[in-house]
């Protein structure tokens, strides 16, 4: 692994990324996944500016090694997030939900790696043209906002890849060292893990939806809000309520009306799995125990290499 683009670009252990999700990723996972000897994230999405301040103070003192921040670009502060990631010397950030071309060049100038997040080829080229120095292409199996096409890691990746010339990263889906392996068959330099680290003792979500997401099975979640922003959500109340609202043909301030504000806090972070929203990938169904961060990265790289060492028999 040492090798490997992203390990070198990073500068970190293992090819292996945990997502910057909102109410779940603050500075215990990141800096805890960062000691485990992956990459910890900082999910900004979630936090107002002196927030993420606060937690990005708290993660340099808990970890010495590399450690980023997402940055959702239609964020209201945008502009006072990314004067706090210069200020604190944040080494890498990752841009999503919107263009790249915005703030890359301005990151970079600063020293800063920038990975923009993807969900089909043709971002993933826009974003290379950006001048981004990697990219993750998600795939619609993942939790929370996703991509309008609805294109599966599985066909997403080799995609991507056959096009590509910077490091690829793969996420959607991936919860396991052999989900790992094959996204990086397939042609991804690494992997971002989400939905695996909300259930993780030090993910900021509340102990409700972790044990929702452990109790989860095949099929329960589902893609809906297309009209506002395609978003992966665990079936409950709320979700019910948006399936009833569809049959009467609703517009987008309907829609927006039923969502409100603070959704996704109520049901994440604040723990109402009745009217919250929650957000979560297929992969869910999968994930069976809350355990802490680093043992869970050590779980994924095991059998990563049990499963890579076995293939080479064939």
């Amino acid at each position: 692994m040492s090798t490997n683009r992203i390990t070198q670009l990073f500068n970190i252990k293992y090819p292996l990324i945990q997502a910057g999700m909102v109410w779940a990723s603050g500075w215990k996972l990141a800096s805890a996944v960062s000691n485990a000897g992956g990459l910890g994230i900082i999910g900004a999405g979630s936090m107002y500016p002196e927030v993420l301040k606060e937690h990005l103070l708290k993660c340099k003192k808990a970890t010495n090694k590399p450690f980023a921040v997402n940055v959702p670009m239609l964020y209201p502060n945008v502009e006072e997030i990314m004067q706090i990631i210069i200020e604190e010397k944040v080494p890498i950030v990752f841009t999503s939900a919107g263009n790249p071309k915005t703030w890359t060049k301005f990151l970079q100038d600063h020293g800063i790696t920038v990975v923009h997040v993807v969900s089909s080829v043709k971002f993933a080229l826009k974003s290379q043209e950006a001048g981004v120095d990697a990219v993750v292409a998600e795939g619609f199996e993942a939790g929370g906002h996703n991509g309008r096409d609805e294109t599966t890691t599985f066909t997403l990746i080799p995609m991507v890849k056959e096009k590509l010339d910077i490091p690829l990263i793969a996420a959607g889906g991936i919860a396991t060292g052999r989900g790992m392996l094959a996204a990086m068959v397939l042609g991804a330099d690494a992997v971002q893990i989400g939905s695996r680290f909300v259930a993780s003792n030090e993910a900021s979500s509340h102990i409700n939806f972790k044990e929702m997401v452990i109790n989860a099975q095949e099929g329960d979640t589902k893609l809906t809000l297309k009209e506002l922003a395609p978003v992966r959500l665990l079936k409950n109340k709320f979700f019910d309520d948006i399936q009833e609202l569809y049959t009467k043909n609703p517009s987008k301030e309907e829609l927006q009306q039923l969502l409100g504000r603070a959704r996704a806090k109520k049901g994440m972070f604040e723990g109402d799995l009745i009217e919250g929203e929650l957000e979560i990938g297929q992969i869910s169904g999968l994930i069976n125990t809350i355990k802490p961060a680093a043992e869970i990265v050590k779980e994924i790289i095991d059998e990563f290499e049990s499963v890579k060492s076995q293939l080479h028999q064939f």
